[in-house]
């Protein structure tokens, strides 16, 4: 991922505000600036994993106007055309992302690269395990000395089948992604309500047992509530971070999927959290 515009104007934003708040963290209290310090973490990371997702993105779509492009030159084979010429034609059509890579493949071929080695320098560079799976599949079968039309047509099949069942899988977990954010938002309600209901009445209860026992004098430790909410607080960053690669992983079957998962639940506990600690102390 290249250092983004965006991305240094987010992280020098977010510096500037951490900064700012820690020099007039005592007027504005440590909980505030703790909560003005999460929001600035928040902006300066989001120019991050937006520029993540938007690469998902391409190279999703990259999949998608791979099989338009096979299913384009199988018509242009089936017809009597050369693969080789197949490709020089096809080089001008818009496939979005995928565009850029074809018109570099019918270059090499036109300066005399073989078809084989052209194919697999297509496949490194869009840096597609879908891709390098259907080149590979056409270069093994051209070795073989098979046809070239029925083996286009197979990688056609196969990439379309490999699309839909990744359509199928998104949209068949879609209520499990649901019930994952759920179970997440109940977690952490479970988590205050511990903090700052459950807690202080044991602590409390044990500050007034101590002193039964021991009398008023006593100068037995006795646990606060605030030691634990640490501990509690870093529970929860730590599920947010594998909670949301979890769902990504299941929903898309990529773990890196999960990272704007991860994103979200870590914004949603941090704001929840520091927020909670604003305004019930």
């Amino acid at each position: 991922m290249k250092f983004e515009k965006r991305q240094f104007i987010g992280l020098t934003f977010g510096i500037i505000v951490v900064v700012v708040s820690a020099v007039f963290m005592d007027k504005i209290g440590k909980s505030l600036f703790y909560f003005i310090s999460v929001l600035a973490f928040i902006i300066a990371s989001l120019p991050f994993v937006t520029s993540l997702m938007f690469q998902q993105g391409k190279q999703k779509e990259k999949e998608s106007k791979f099989l338009e492009f096979t299913r384009d030159l199988v018509e242009g084979v089936k017809m009597g055309t050369p693969i080789n010429k197949g490709i020089f034609n096809l080089q001008d059509r818009d496939y979005g992302t995928l565009s850029p890579h074809i018109k570099k493949l019918s270059n090499q071929i036109s300066l005399g690269l073989s078809l084989d080695n052209a194919l697999k320098t297509f496949a490194k560079e869009t840096k597609s395990v879908v891709i390098s799976r259907a080149v590979t599949l056409i270069s093994e079968a051209q070795k073989a000395g098979g046809d070239i039309d029925t083996i286009l047509e197979s990688v056609s099949k196969s990439v379309s089948q490999t699309e839909e069942l990744k359509k199928e899988q998104k949209s068949s977990v879609s209520n499990l992604v649901v019930q994952g954010y759920i179970i997440f938002l109940v977690f952490i309600v479970i988590m205050l309500v511990l903090q700052y209901a459950i807690l202080p009445i044991a602590t409390d209860f044990n500050k007034n047992d101590s002193g039964l026992i021991n009398g008023d004098n006593s100068e037995e430790p006795v646990k606060d509530a605030s030691g634990i909410s640490f501990p509690l607080f870093v529970l929860l960053l730590v599920q947010s971070v594998f909670a949301g690669l979890i769902i990504g992983n299941i929903s898309e079957g990529r773990l890196l999927s999960g990272v704007k998962h991860s994103f979200i639940l870590l914004t949603i506990t941090l704001v929840i959290v520091t927020g909670a600690r604003v305004m019930l102390g």
